[in-house]
């Protein structure tokens, strides 16, 4: 018989989820990097080579560049001092840019995140076992998946807001009707999957560690605390 369904917690959804997007950043964040530099490098002049040839070649010079920029100075000396520095240039319209953009895909990627790992989860649960049961394989197997079909949505906006957010300003004055007409102008339709090949090597891994990490943290959580 498969256990009774435990009334759902807030606040173990709140820590578990809070230390499944930890395990995803720590796997998936070098490749992020990777993307958004794929996403933003600027067309190549005729009879001229593109700055990365591809997903590896960007990987390399990126981790070249890093260590070269180490010893001289930075524009920003972390996350808070950026946050300043935009608020100063442009108020807090600067620290807020690319909301639209970011909401037009994570809103429906993130639909699709969920409904396919929850439909996966109930695909792998073998007949008379709880979905709480399930292995960890078969979570890993379940999130990944779940993780390339997020992707599969959202690299589109993701590529216009990468574009966006790093433009000078007033580069694009009707947001991003302007960044994907240059776009699709100056490089075709086909930019806009700009990074697919990183985004889709660090899906998988990343998404999986993600619900990999919720799911044991929930487990913790109602051994350690059964009445939170």
């Amino acid at each position: 018989m498969a256990e009774e369904a435990k009334p759902i917690s807030p606040l173990k959804n709140l820590l578990a989820g809070g230390f499944g997007g930890m395990c995803l950043v720590f796997v998936g964040h070098p490749l992020d990097t990777v993307k958004v530099r794929l996403q933003t490098q600027p067309p190549s002049l005729p009879g001229q080579p593109s700055m990365y040839s591809g997903t590896f070649d960007c990987f390399r010079k990126t981790l070249v560049r890093e260590i070269q920029a180490s010893s001289g100075e930075t524009k920003y000396t972390g996350a808070l001092d950026c946050a300043k520095k935009l608020y100063q240039e442009s108020g807090i319209r600067g620290i807020y840019k690319g909301t639209v953009l970011t909401l037009m895909r994570d809103v429906p990627a993130s639909g699709m995140y969920f409904m396919t790992y929850e439909w996966l989860k109930n695909i792998l649960t073998p007949e008379g076992k709880s979905v709480s049961e399930l292995s960890v394989p078969r979570i890993l197997v379940a999130g990944g998946i779940a993780g390339i079909f997020n992707w599969a949505v959202a690299i589109p906006p993701d590529v216009l807001k990468s574009r966006f957010q790093t433009a000078p300003p007033g580069k694009y004055p009707n947001g991003f009707r302007d960044v994907l007409r240059e776009l699709i102008r100056d490089e075709g339709v086909t930019s806009l999957y700009k990074g697919f090949n990183a985004v889709m090597i660090r899906a998988f891994p990343a998404n999986a560690a993600c619900f990999l990490g919720f799911e044991v943290a929930m487990k913790f959580l109602n051994w350690a605390t059964p009445n939170l």
